[in-house]
């Protein structure tokens, strides 16, 4: 059999829905088309506009295949959703979007059903991110809905049922902070069974098999041939992990960028993990338990710039530095290493549009980063993926903060070249680029102990206040 060359590979992200044609022999990415992902009000909640992605899927898939050929599909979408189908295929209620803050209405009676933190590695977190809470507070919102309710499958797999038919959750999704996965056991939690769902949950399945062949109606409607296989698909901070667990040897960490940032660490210390500061369990690819650490960085960064960013210069990062311009904690407080903290400026807060607030920007996203790799136990090189690893203040500052190598991943979009490795290995996955050295690192040293006193130091405090 021929090994497929041209991979589509479906990318759902919180911000944009993604459509990207990768070559596997070269692991270039041919052609990307996008399309904002907005979230649509209800009823019955807010959901997902999951038919006007399909629209663009199916059309896209068409000029990909026509322009360029497509042999193989896969998927890599967020994590934190799950989708709830009928006997027949279709959806028995709209996609709820996990930020809508409905499972709120649920917390006492929820937190009384769900596993401990040490059998699921999923800490409890804010609205709907654990899938969990979603299905608990989705069968109390609507009692017929359990009835209605087939199967329930993790959000990769959603697409891939609408391209296959075939029904099932991959073992990265379900072990995502769901609640719903015991990551050393490698089974449903117990849970499950106390939700009255044990009969309805997909068969779990590895990223990389192949959940089937393309449907007869989607085959007509792309002119794509009937037997074009679709990968099972992977949770999207997974898969910017495993190029990596396809190439390096040794401990080393890679921190997933865009409007989430997580930091996974493979083969690091024995990390004593906090479920208060966000850090959790991830499972990847080869079903193994990865210490993970997360934050909403890239909402932070849009929240901080608006609509007026301005990049940083040379004198810009020395200014800041130089003057200790800093940026604590949070900007977003209910997720994060420094949750229910709340943001501040130290010396000063720059202008919206300048360069110095790009820096300060720049080097708390980076901070923040050092943190979430600090309580997994990070050991060896971190690999950034994504928008951030072409920040050059971020990448230094992380460099000099962490006092080990930061590298560059070469791809623009980890999460599609991942996703694509699932049906393939290529000869020119190759290792990420080396940070040069940071001219004059003493002072970014210095700024960085400062920062993390600073946000450590305010951290205790509100824990000290919270135990009297």
């Amino acid at each position: 059999m021929t090994p497929p060359r041209h991979i589509a590979v479906i990318d759902i992200g919180k911000t944009n829905a993604k459509l990207a044609l990768v070559d596997l022999p070269t692991l270039t990415e041919v052609d990307v088309v996008t399309r904002s992902n907005h979230v649509l009000p209800g009823p019955p909640w807010p959901h997902f506009d999951v038919d006007g992605h399909w629209a663009f899927l199916l059309e896209a898939l068409g000029r990909f295949h026509r322009s360029h050929r497509i042999d193989a599909i896969s998927v890599t979408t967020h994590g934190a959703c799950a989708a709830l189908l009928d006997a027949d295929g279709r959806l028995a209620a709209p996609i709820l979007d996990y930020e809508h803050d409905g499972p709120a209405e649920r917390v006492v009676a929820y937190d009384a059903l769900r596993p401990s933190f040490a059998r699921t590695g999923s800490p409890r977190l804010a609205g709907g991110l654990n899938v969990g809470a979603q299905l608990d507070w989705q069968f109390h919102r609507d009692p017929a809905l359990m009835a209605r309710t087939a199967h329930i499958v993790t959000y990769p797999q959603y697409w891939g049922h609408r391209m296959t038919g075939v029904v099932a959750s991959d073992v990265t999704s379900i072990g995502c902070h769901t609640d719903l996965w015991c990551p050393r056991e490698g089974r449903y939690s117990d849970l499950v069974d106390k939700l009255g769902l044990a009969d309805k949950m997909a068969p779990v399945r590895r990223s990389t098999d192949v959940l089937g062949p393309i449907l007869p109606q989607v085959a007509a409607a792309t002119g794509l041939p009937p037997e074009t296989p679709v990968a099972v698909g992977i949770h999207d901070s997974n898969a910017s992990l495993y190029p990596h667990i396809l190439t390096q040897e040794g401990a080393f960490s890679v921190v997933s960028t865009g409007t989430w940032v997580v930091a996974m660490t493979v083969g690091g210390g024995d990390p004593d993990l906090d479920p208060d500061r966000d850090t959790l369990v991830n499972v990847d690819a080869r079903g193994q338990e990865v210490p993970s650490a997360r934050f909403m960085g890239g909402r932070e960064y849009e929240i901080i710039q608006g609509r007026r960013p301005a990049p940083a210069s040379e004198e810009d990062s020395l200014a800041a530095l130089t003057r200790k311009v800093m940026l604590l904690p949070a900007v977003e407080p209910a997720t994060g290493p420094y949750r229910d903290q709340r943001m501040r400026w130290q010396g000063g807060e720059p202008a919206l549009g300048t360069g110095l607030r790009d820096a300060a920007l720049s080097f708390y996203l980076a901070m923040m980063t050092n943190t979430c790799l600090r309580l997994t136990g990070a050991l060896g090189p971190t690999i950034v993926e994504g928008p951030f690893a072409r920040n050059a203040q971020f990448m230094a500052m992380l460099a000099c903060a962490t006092g080990r190598p930061v590298l560059q991943s070469r791809s623009a979009t980890g999460t599609s070249i991942g996703a694509a490795l699932l049906l393939g290995r290529s000869a020119a996955l190759v290792p990420p680029d080396p940070v040069a050295p940071v001219p004059n690192a003493p002072l970014w040293q210095s700024y960085a102990k400062h920062w993390s006193r600073s946000a450590d130091d305010a951290r205790a405090g509100i824990v000290a206040r919270n135990s009297v």
